[in-house]
């Protein structure tokens, strides 16, 4: 159960290592941190919520900019953010970035 990610960068072929992550949940008006991480060598993020997500509105937010800077690439999105609304307790959402430095797309996995 819980909430968990994963990026892969499209232009490379292959996983992204490095970025930072957070996942929010959205509490009336506000956002509030529930997980954070950085994707490790096979572009996941362990651990990001670990816990069944209650019903609500969440999102994730994929810092991305010093991951193309780090490869000297110019990149137009300096963070990626999805927000997703969990309608049911007890399931797990996998929620993937598919990445490029112009453009990215993103779906529920499982």
């Amino acid at each position: 159960m819980g909430i968990s990610t994963h990026i892969l960068d499209t232009t490379r072929g292959r996983p992204a290592e490095g970025v930072r992550v957070t996942l929010e949940a959205k509490v009336e008006d506000a956002w509030l941190k529930v997980g954070e991480g950085t994707t490790d060598a096979d572009g996941r993020v362990k651990g990001l919520l670990v816990d069944s997500p209650a019903k609500g509105t969440y999102r994730i937010t994929f810092f991305v900019a010093a991951y193309f800077e780090a490869r000297q690439t110019e990149g137009f999105y300096p963070e990626v953010s999805i927000s997703f609304l969990v309608a049911q307790e007890g399931q797990h959402f996998h929620v993937p970035l598919l990445l490029n430095p112009f453009g990215y797309s993103t779906y529920r996995g499982s």
